[in-house]
């Protein structure tokens, strides 16, 4: 009888403390953005500079270092983002993950010594979604985290060998789907698909029926869907076959 291997732990990492804190707790891998081309750009993040001297230090322990590229990129900022990707090539990062469709077929082309994991901003929640990531070269693919675990059964059940599979076991869950939300771009101008989400879900809203507040009590947040807790599902989604469970 085959052994299942252990699935991946990755952790986030804004900052040194954090990748050190990361490594020193048995991540198998971090994710971290760089100043640019990520989709939490108010994080700390870590320069250009930081980055050979970061996958020195993971490599040495055995950690692997993914950089957040999910971010839609616009036709004048190709070049800077194409020399961006070939930097961190250079500099030994593992994966990429991304959101844009076109930036995911020029890794491929341009460098070829990354991998390519599909961000959950992607949007993948669906058997054929995940099928048309395969198409693009992709290695792995972050599901889209606001799947149930009933669809995650149907998914694995129509695509069990279709590309190695990450969801996220921990974190904060967007009102919408990742990467579909226009909220805070109508809201306030701030783009979700740009790294500046203004989380206007997580705000707390009145609520007026036919021109009349109603009393809602203490329960005043009510875009916000409670956060993401999956420890306890942990061992069903080791027998789904899940390669990576990602910690926000």
């Amino acid at each position: 009888m085959s052994v299942r291997p252990l699935p991946e732990l990755l952790s986030p990492a804004g900052n040194w403390d954090c990748a050190r804190a990361a490594v020193a707790n048995g991540a198998d891998a971090i994710f971290f953005g760089m100043p640019r081309f990520n989709a939490r750009m108010r994080a700390d993040n870590f320069t250009a500079e930081d980055l050979p001297e970061l996958m020195s230090f993971l490599h040495g322990h055995g950690v692997k270092g993914y950089v957040a590229f999910n971010t839609l990129i616009f036709t004048s900022e190709l070049p800077d983002a194409v020399d961006q990707l070939r930097y961190l090539e250079e500099c030994g990062v593992d994966a990429v993950i991304v959101q844009d469709l076109g930036l995911a077929r020029l890794v491929k082309k341009l460098t070829p010594g990354l991998r390519l994991h599909a961000s959950t901003q992607m949007t993948i929640t669906s058997p054929e979604g995940l099928d048309f990531a395969k198409r693009l070269d992709i290695d792995q693919a972050v599901l889209a985290r606001e799947l149930s675990l009933r669809e995650l059964e149907r998914f694995q059940a129509a695509a069990p060998d279709a590309l190695p599979l990450e969801v996220f076991v921990h974190g904060a869950l967007c009102v919408a789907y990742s990467g579909q939300c226009l909220t805070s771009e109508s809201l306030g101008r701030r783009s979700a698909n740009r790294g500046e989400c203004a989380q206007a879900c997580r705000m707390p809203y009145e609520l007026v029926v036919d021109g009349e507040l109603r009393d809602l009590g203490d329960k005043r947040y009510l875009l916000s869907p409670q956060d993401l807790a999956a420890v306890n599902e942990i061992p069903r989604l080791i027998e789904l076959g899940i390669r990576s469970f990602k910690i926000e």
